[in-house]
């Protein structure tokens, strides 16, 4: 008997159980799957305003999106969801796995948002030429119609800009690129051993992941102190809110002097974002490979400016932020004046020095830097290893700031008043020397702070007369590539794009 009434409660509270099992699945049903048409229904949006990044003519964007929220209470059916200007304005959309294209009229129809529930739409861009010298606004609505009457937009929002696509261009003629428009480098550009290449002042280079220049002849950037030559990646969109890709190492290949190239040379020129930023072969020491002045290597993620047994000169140039050395000298014939060397490479903590100097693979014939601040994270910024050197002195330091341990003239080595900087000086070492240092975004002014050691420094009998930017120098000159300017007279660096 007892038994019994055990088994016969157990299937009673089973009965009972699936009852209201099924009473509930109806009722989230019933609740999730019931719809309105009441004209107070509307849907939401994670954003009223989709901004795609500044894009060029022709070239897709990278995907954004968005969502789309029922939150009202009820299910809400949809009569459509189009493009405002159909095929007009270039963007694509796909809502919720339908493509809004040509096929479907650019709209898609009787969509249901349950109570609750929410649909993905996704949008790229490949927009039209503009047909203008200047950014053009390009701007559509997603528009959405509800079954009640309501009537609901989403604005896409951009700048396109018309730009001039070079692919895999070699150059086997002198020829000159001069263009208020952007250039865009797909696979590389190559200068054949008899040709010389221009690049005109105030042209903006933006290269793609695969591209860089590679020069077997002769390359000559001739930008000035208000419309430098840029040689920039092609992104130019955003890797998050606070960073665009412009601020990002490794956007594209630098450039490479091959062994028969000769009489380069890069003026008022801002290299930046690259791996490697300027690779030099090994060649004749006799005759000149690359002067460069004026001009900027930053953000690289390999080397700033890395020589092997060739002839260069290093003028008024900024050379910082790198996972490599910022500047790596193997034997040759080096002159540096007036350079700011600065390693404080931001994504790696792993990286090399400011700069590192050797003679055990090629001789060395001639090194002499001077008026050049030497600085960054780490203790220790100057790296020399030398080979079998003869008794005369072939590395020269005069008037520069280094952030080393004291050195004497040893061996083939002289310092002539070098300052060493004290590391354990937090206030007007390292980065203090420098007018904005942001890590949070990733940006950097290299021109000199007023707490600086660097002011009035430099051998004024060796100076150069104007700095990075074109600016005079005075009776008693700065060390490093920038003359000091009092707050409220500083000028940011003049490129043509701020990195």
């Amino acid at each position: 008997m007892k038994a019994f009434c055990v088994i016969y409660v157990m299937k009673a509270y089973r009965n009972l159980l699936g009852v209201l099992l099924a009473v509930l699945a109806l009722q989230a049903c019933s609740d999730d799957d019931s719809f309105s048409s009441s004209p107070g229904q509307y849907l939401e949006f994670s954003a009223d305003t989709i901004r795609l990044d500044t894009c060029f003519s022709t070239v897709p964007t990278p995907m954004k999106s968005f969502w789309v929220y029922n939150r009202s209470g009820d299910g809400i059916r949809l009569e459509s969801i189009r493009l405002e200007r159909g095929n007009q304005s270039g963007f694509r959309v796909n809502v919720d796995g339908v493509y809004l294209g040509a096929q479907t009229g650019y709209q898609t129809n009787q969509i249901e948002v349950r109570n609750k529930d929410s649909v993905r739409v996704f949008v790229e861009l490949t927009s039209m030429l503009n047909y203008q010298t200047t950014l053009t606004k390009l701007e559509d609505n997603i528009v959405f119609t509800l079954e009640n009457g309501n009537i609901q937009k989403v604005n896409l929002l951009t700048y396109t800009w018309d730009a001039t696509l070079l692919y895999n261009t070699r150059v086997r003629g002198d020829s000159t690129i001069d263009s208020s428009r952007p250039v865009v480098i797909y696979g590389g550009l190559r200068v054949d051993s008899l040709a010389t290449l221009t690049i005109a002042a105030g042209t903006t280079l933006y290269f793609h992941n695969d591209a860089g220049i590679d020069v077997y002849g002769r390359l000559i950037a001739a930008g000035t102190a208000e419309s430098n030559v840029v040689l920039r990646g092609d992104r130019i969109d955003h890797m998050f809110d606070y960073l665009p890709y412009d601020r990002v190492s490794g956007q594209w290949q630098g450039i490479r002097f091959h062994e028969s190239s000769y009489e380069n040379h890069l003026l008022y020129t801002d290299i930046h974002s690259t791996y490697d930023g300027i690779v030099v072969d090994s060649s004749d020491v006799d005759r000149q490979k690359l002067l460069i002045e004026s001009s900027t290597i930053h953000n690289c993620q390999g080397y700033g400016l890395v020589s092997a047994n060739s002839k260069i000169g290093i003028r008024n140039t900024q050379i910082t932020n790198t996972l490599n050395d910022c500047l790596a000298v193997f034997g040759g014939n080096t002159e540096i004046n007036h350079c700011t060397l600065a390693q404080f490479y931001p994504f790696d903590a792993n990286r090399g020095v400011a700069l590192r100097f050797t003679s055990t693979k090629y001789p060395l014939q001639n090194f002499n830097c001077s008026n050049t601040l030497v600085t960054g994270y780490a203790d220790d910024q100057l790296m020399g290893e030398l080979g079998d050197e003869e008794d005369t002195p072939r590395y020269y330091f005069d008037h520069c700031i280094i952030r080393t341990p004291r050195i004497e003239t040893v061996d083939s080595i002289y310092f002539n008043e070098v300052v060493y900087e004290n590391t354990e000086d937090t206030t007007s070492m390292g980065r203090k020397h420098f007018a904005v240092f942001d890590t949070e975004n990733l940006f950097y002014d290299f021109q000199l702070d007023s707490v600086s050691i660097a002011i009035d420094k430099a051998d004024p009998e060796n100076s150069l007369p104007l700095d990075r930017n074109g600016n005079m120098r005075d009776t008693k000159p700065d060390v490093g590539a920038y003359e000091y300017r009092k707050k409220g007279t500083i000028e940011p660096q003049k490129t043509n794009l701020k990195y």
